[in-house]
């Protein structure tokens, strides 16, 4: 059977779910205290269940179809998490999971996923450490464990309240307790999220990075929702990280105890760790067709690095597939930026050629083409262009 993406997460999200609510009966554990260095559970407790249920997980997720297997990409994710937390260095996984909206997960057995549009929002290694960190710090104290134990004695008491509603004869109220019970699975509690938080950036402070940049990270992001038609794009990563506008004041007063926005920056090794999937990942943001909130982006990145030719031909490619009234002749001003920038892709030339020849440029248009076949002789679509040519 096919599976798409969102079946795989949802899939990934059941099978844990139902697994743990399978462990209700075990005991529990009583070392709840933070992480140490090489452990792994041992004897019958619920965390062992915990793990059992995340190596299974996690073998699943390494034969995903849907990872971005880069061994560069991989290394820089690798570098950064051991610069992070150098003693827990050995005991984490880092997998790319290909989804381009904003997220990143740590499982208590060291699984962590990044998925590729947290990557591309990221300006410079500061900020994908500092979200990186915040996973960190969950990880290291266990509160996806502390999570668990509060579902399973949640679904105990679910199924006692259950039963008397019931028997009272009031079991609708049954199942709206159920709804608001599946809803608190997937959510950190406030608590939780300022522990994350403040671990966070005591490693991003120890490993030298500038502290400031957690904040600018939810700045950011809640800057790009407020130009997002999706409604599916606040629920993904707010769904269980909570990011109300007072919260990046706290994290900037974290910050200023920590050096504030003094410390590495890291945006050219940034730069280096992406540079063989860059083109893919904005290539997926555009295929989500939420153009506000891709211009919004591609203008962030824009702002640090003027002269990056596939950012302009992204930001070009925004305005020729919207096609809004006036986006012709922006899409064309960002090609002609492009052109003059380094590292421009060769479709440049493709999509020149197309907003020409829908604004009846005939001789543009051709120049176009042209210029693409010479530098993609063997394009796939060498048949189509050569068809279109004026």
């Amino acid at each position: 059977m096919s599976l798409t993406r969102r079946d795989f997460g949802i899939g990934m999200c059941s099978c844990a779910a139902l697994s743990l609510l399978g462990c209700a009966a075990a005991p529990p554990a009583r070392d709840t205290g933070p992480v140490t260095p090489g452990y792994r559970p041992a004897g019958e407790s619920d965390e062992l269940g915990l793990w059992a249920t995340m190596d299974r997980a996690e073998r699943e997720l390494a034969d995903s179809r849907f990872l971005i297997r880069d061994p560069a990409l991989a290394e820089y994710l690798r570098t950064i998490a051991c610069r992070l937390a150098p003693e827990h260095c050995g005991d984490l996984r880092q997998y790319v999971v290909r989804t381009p909206l904003f997220n990143a997960s740590m499982a208590p057995n060291g699984m962590t996923q990044v998925w590729s549009g947290l990557l591309l929002r990221c300006l410079d290694e500061a900020q994908l450490a500092a979200v990186i960190g915040h996973e960190m710090g969950h990880y290291l104290q266990r509160h996806t464990l502390q999570r668990f134990r509060d579902l399973r004695d949640k679904a105990n008491f679910s199924a006692f309240l259950g039963l008397g509603l019931a028997a009272g004869g009031v079991g609708l109220l049954s199942t709206v307790s159920d709804l608001a019970l599946l809803a608190s699975i997937f959510a950190f509690s406030r608590e939780q999220e300022r522990e994350a938080d403040a671990v966070g950036l005591e490693l991003m402070s120890g490993a030298g990075y500038a502290p400031i940049a957690a904040a600018e990270v939810w700045e950011q992001l809640i800057e790009e929702m407020a130009h997002s038609t999706a409604e599916r794009d606040r629920g993904v990563f707010f769904a269980t990280h909570p990011a109300p506008e007072e919260r990046v004041d706290t994290l900037r007063n974290l910050a200023r105890d920590r050096r504030g926005d003094t410390g590495m920056r890291g945006r050219e090794r940034h730069r280096e760790g992406l540079r063989q999937v860059r083109s893919l990942l904005l290539d997926d943001e555009l295929a989500l067709r939420q153009y506000g909130r891709s211009e919004a982006l591609f203008a962030r990145l824009l702002d640090r690095d003027h002269d990056d030719g596939y950012l302009w031909f992204a930001k070009g490619e925004v305005h020729r597939l919207r096609g809004e009234e006036g986006d012709d002749a922006l899409a064309r001003a960002a090609y002609a930026r492009a052109a003059r920038a380094r590292e421009a892709p060769p479709e440049l030339h493709r999509s020149r050629g197309l907003v020409a020849l829908r604004a009846g440029d005939d001789a543009a248009a051709r120049e176009a083409f042209e210029a693409y076949l010479r530098l993609v002789p063997d394009a796939g679509d060498r048949a189509m262009i050569r068809s279109l040519m004026p």
